[in-house]
């Protein structure tokens, strides 16, 4: 893929964002993702290779605390529907506990074959409005694409 910019990674959402804007975060939408950008379609592949050369590049994921990669790459804007776009690289551990207001869809895509996010591997997991966990990736190292509406979350004091 080459370097992309930030511009280009934000089409890249955009194309997801655009198909689920104003529905509501529960098992459906989780069933949706899946169907329409499944773990081993060509979108869910460009978005893993984007954000693998952006983290090779340096501007994803160039902040780090705990043992957690993490950078907010994209603020809530009207160009990915109100979204906010966060990506952390974790390997095998636990990261701090927080809430997510207005819920939260994770796109799990493992670095390493056995690498789960929340117990769930390869693919799309939603979390409704009020959820709260501490984000775990077990089985080695996952990169972890957050999308959150209004870029809402509470981290636990």
């Amino acid at each position: 893929m080459g370097n992309i910019t930030v511009e280009e990674f934000t089409r890249l959402i955009a194309g997801v964002t655009s198909r689920i804007a104003g529905q509501a975060l529960d098992g459906q939408l989780q069933d949706r993702l899946n169907a329409e950008f499944p773990a081993g379609g060509a979108e869910f592949g460009r978005i893993f290779e984007a954000c693998q050369s952006a983290i090779a590049a340096g501007w994803m994921c160039d902040r780090e605390a705990g043992g957690i990669r993490f950078s907010r790459v994209i603020k809530p804007c009207e160009a990915i529907h109100g979204f906010s776009v966060d990506v952390v690289v974790m390997d095998s551990l636990k990261g701090p506990h927080h809430r997510h207001p207005n819920g939260e869809i994770d796109m799990i895509m493992p670095l390493d074959p056995d690498a789960q996010f929340d117990g769930a591997g390869r693919g799309w997991l939603v979390y409704p409005a009020g959820h709260a966990h501490y984000p775990t990736v077990t089985g080695g190292k996952a990169i972890v694409l957050y999308l959150l509406p209004g870029g809402a979350i509470e981290f636990t004091k």
